[in-house]
């Protein structure tokens, strides 16, 4: 089992040094890197877990309401079995909820940064998924800001690019696993579409990622400590210096496998029309520029919301 690299964000001033090196390397080496002393809290993380099992644990045609259709899953319910892996050919065994930016004013976006949906029957289910957004969104922000300071950027780079971003928190539900369609597995190897990926992962096992050397390894992370993975607008941004790495969450054997699973991703994106252009920094002569027509973040998302079957 291999423990990926874990940095305190008490290490991190603002300014180039340590931190932003170590960063830097655990994403070349490995795409992941778990952030202890992260400022969010034990008790908040936990009363999120509750009130997400609550409403997964309401009957399918409750839950199915939420559903709204035609939007890719941007904001509401996405059912079992609806979200497929790129060249995959079965849906993954989970279900979701997806809750996006609250903008109080200013939204230059409306047909892409759309209202959220909240679940009647579960009161406690919008203050408290709004605060584990606001508190991963700014939790996102800073790492960005440490990354800027390892590419050679200035700390602020990132700030007006994220400030409007179509950033996603994704409770999930991997139910017990009962007579899965043949090669159906939680979720299927792939690798995240966005900018970079804070992982409030589960207690239980089964995430793995794909080594550079071809090797699947389960993956462990230590309490207290959120995982953060390079997505595939990063990788592109960058020219490849920061790879996307392949993950899955496979299914559990034995007893294991009856049980449920819960994690609760936040999916850091920019802005929706935030031009993806190769860094300049990132081009050498190694390292020819892999991408050079640019492309607008949200034209990219849409292309691989189809890929995935969500449009």
């Amino acid at each position: 089992m291999v423990q990926v690299p874990v940095l305190s964000l008490h290490d991190f001033d603002g300014r180039p040094g340590p931190f932003s090196n170590a960063l830097g390397r655990a994403w070349r080496e490995t795409g992941f890197v778990g952030i202890r002393d992260h400022g969010l809290d034990d008790q908040a993380i936990e009363q999120a877990y509750t009130v997400f099992r609550q409403f997964f644990a309401l009957p399918a045609q409750i839950k199915q309401q939420y559903h709204r259709p035609g939007i890719g899953g941007a904001r509401g319910y996405t059912g079992f079995g609806i979200e497929q892996a790129r060249d995959h050919d079965v849906p993954d065994l989970k279900e979701f909820w997806h809750v996006g930016r609250e903008l109080q004013a200013g939204n230059t976006h409306p047909d892409i940064l759309l209202p959220n949906v909240w679940p009647a029957e579960i009161p406690a289910f919008k203050p408290t998924a709004l605060a584990l957004y606001r508190a991963l969104d700014a939790l996102g922000a800073r790492i960005l800001s440490a990354l800027a300071l390892d590419i050679g950027l200035d700390a602020d780079w990132f700030s007006d690019k994220i400030d409007h971003g179509n950033s996603i928190l994704r409770p999930i539900h991997y139910p017990p696993i009962r007579n899965a369609v043949p090669g159906a597995v939680r979720a299927a190897r792939h690798e995240d579409i966005n900018l970079i990926t804070l992982l409030i992962g589960s207690k239980e096992q089964g995430l793995e990622i794909l080594t550079r050397d071809g090797q699947w390894v389960p993956v462990s992370t230590l309490p207290g400590t959120i995982v953060v993975n390079v997505g595939d607008m990063l990788q592109r941004l960058t020219n490849h210096v920061y790879p996307s790495t392949t993950h899955r969450v496979v299914n559990p054997a034995g007893e294991a496998a009856r049980q449920a699973r819960y994690s609760i991703p936040f999916f850091l994106h920019p802005n929706p029309d935030f031009l993806i252009r190769t860094l300049s920094a990132c081009v050498s002569e190694d390292n020819p520029d892999r991408y050079p027509e640019p492309i607008t973040a949200n034209d990219y998302l849409q292309q691989r919301l189809r890929e995935i079957k969500l449009l």
